[in-house]
């Protein structure tokens, strides 16, 4: 069984590309894919996944406000922010929040996949 990663994506077809090339791969098993901070934190309470790829920005909660949010309800997760473009201060938020990582959406596919093993090694 591969890292277990929630999606967390407002962008429908980015959301939807990623699940696909992420599901193409042996070494990941995505168990969900949702639009909303809000989603991620019922499905993150109820599948507990190990890593948590989250947008910074989505209507309704933010990706800091997310992240601690799905840390509360699945402490066990670790959280890697995916966002097209972030300040200092969003930064600052996140890494205050409990995100482990932090990578633009142009990244390689490759990289994005080394954040996520990454991310789970510091779960074990």
């Amino acid at each position: 069984m591969g890292v277990r990663v929630a999606l967390v994506e407002d962008n429908d077809v980015f959301r939807e590309t990623l699940e696909l090339l992420l599901g193409l791969r042996g070494d990941i098993d995505v168990v969900a894919s949702v639009a909303t901070g809000q989603e991620a934190v019922d499905v993150c309470a109820e599948l507990e996944p190990d890593v948590v790829l989250v947008d910074y920005r989505m209507p309704g909660l933010n990706g800091a406000q997310t992240t601690t949010e799905v840390l509360r309800a699945s402490p066990s997760s670790r959280v890697v922010c995916l966002t097209a473009s972030i300040s200092r201060e969003e930064m600052s938020s996140l890494i205050e929040a409990g995100a482990v990582a932090c990578l633009t959406k142009d990244e390689d596919l490759e990289q994005i996949v080394a954040s996520i093993h990454s991310a789970a090694a510091a779960v074990a």
